[in-house]
């Protein structure tokens, strides 16, 4: 071993030492400590990964994006993984993917109606509007808080060409019924799973129902790399679809050679494209108006580590939410607590709420309750994104009212279930619903 080698082990094992010091965790102190409704959960294994990714210093995607990428796709039984560098550039990267010229009739061209829900976040309904696509807004429930699925086939229209939308909080979407309608009128079909890693329907793994499925690695998220996410593609078009997936996400390029590779096509010298003179340097040819989405190295090492805490990071949030909804229970009268899909068993992202009609207080009166005591809480996303001063004017179609998003909007919260929340501070926040239920 040289010398540099036996540096680098000795930088890595320190790394790891630091972390086994500096990570120990302290007690739980009621009125100290805020109890997060997310937030990274990590140990030396990420430090270490993150210090190996600096020292190769290739800064780029390399070796560690490249692993992650055959492990994610491997998991989910894809042909494919597309990193990029966040949840919200996969729904764009995604979205984008399917206006495609290479689609050819099947494109997505502007005018174009794509089904969605208004109660969700944001990136999912920008990229709908940034491709001048018209989106249609369907209801969702209370309790599950995903697209009522008779509204989906109620929303087909004569323009009506796709269908994209959330696994609202881990919470699969009714994936038989929107499959179906999809099927039956030939929509393509986006699923933002960036809140469902590892939620299952029917024993299915989300993400694996629709054309293209998106993923963030954002902090709060099952697995994080600080920020990036990720792009799959299935079914019968996989292959065409990843393709125009790596082409968007990098400048638009028409090449697929991987960072520092050459003419793996094996006919880079020797195609015609557009105008361009034969065997123009196919590296150098752009099929897309695309973007540099791409992340770095670093941040795709930290997910490496991540990914092999994934299915303990599952069963936690699944436990505890488990715990909430049982200690809960009482105040069903008041409260309407979360409840899956039939069929579906989430990797919950959050535990939410919602405040009954006549309960005697009000959503703000609750949160503030428990923001007092240093329980963090969150609304649902957006609410009603229509009711937000970037969305007031865009052109859109409602299909059957917006009742129930327009309440969650006035009413619904949620808290966290995320892994780092322990006994200590699940009880904390038990006692502080106790507390206030008690004054009412």
């Amino acid at each position: 071993m040289d010398k540099s080698e036996t540096l680098r082990r000795q930088i890595l094992d320190l790394v790891e030492k630091y972390a086994q010091d500096k990570l120990d965790a302290r007690p739980f102190v009621a009125d100290r400590d805020l109890v997060h409704y997310a937030g990274r959960v990590f140990d030396g294994q990420e430090l270490r990964y993150a210090t190996e990714a600096v020292l190769d210093f290739f800064l780029t995607a390399n070796r560690f994006a490249e692993r992650f990428e055959a492990d994610f796709a491997d998991y989910f039984g894809a042909p494919g993984a597309y990193l990029v560098n966040s949840g919200s550039s996969a729904n764009l990267v995604a979205l984008t993917a399917l206006t495609s010229s290479k689609l050819g009739e099947r494109r997505l061209q502007p005018g174009d109606e794509v089904i969605t829900v208004a109660a969700g976040f944001p990136t999912t309904l920008a990229p709908i509007l940034q491709n001048q696509l018209i989106p249609v807004f369907v209801d969702v429930g209370i309790g599950d808080y995903t697209a009522i699925p008779e509204r989906i086939a109620q929303a087909v229209g004569p323009k009506t060409r796709a269908i994209m939308m959330a696994h609202t909080m881990g919470n699969p979407f009714a994936l038989d019924v929107v499959q179906e309608v999809a099927r039956r009128h030939r929509l393509w079909l986006v699923e933002d799973n960036c809140d469902a890693l590892g939620s299952t329907y029917h024993g299915r793994l989300t993400g694996t129902f629709g054309h293209l499925a998106t993923f963030s690695f954002y902090p709060a998220h099952h697995i994080t790399m600080g920020e990036g996410g990720c792009v799959i593609a299935a079914g019968e078009q996989a292959d065409e679809l990843g393709r125009i997936v790596r082409s968007l996400r990098d400048w638009g390029r028409d090449c697929y050679c991987a960072g520092g590779e050459n003419n793996t096509c094996g006919k880079r010298f020797s195609q015609k494209f557009g105008t361009l003179p034969l065997g123009f340097d196919h590296k150098y040819v752009y099929s897309h108006i695309g973007y540099n989405l791409k992340l770095t190295d670093l941040q795709a090492a930290i997910g490496c580590a991540q990914w092999q805490k994934l299915p303990g990071f599952i069963s936690r949030r699944k436990a505890n939410f488990e715990y909430l909804r049982k200690a809960l229970a009482p105040y069903e009268d008041r409260l309407v607590l979360p409840v899956p899909t039939p069929g579906a068993d989430p990797a919950w992202f959050g535990f939410v709420i919602t405040v009954r009609e006549g309960a005697g207080f009000t959503r703000t009166e609750l949160q503030c309750h428990l923001e007092e005591r240093k329980i963090e809480t969150r609304a649902l996303f957006a609410g009603n994104l229509l009711r937000h001063p970037a969305f007031l004017n865009i052109p859109h179609r409602v299909c059957g009212g917006l009742v129930n998003t327009d309440r969650i909007t006035e009413s619904t919260f949620f808290i966290g279930v995320y892994p780092g929340l322990d006994a200590s501070r699940l009880e904390h926040m038990v006692e502080a619903f106790r507390g206030f239920m008690k004054k009412r």
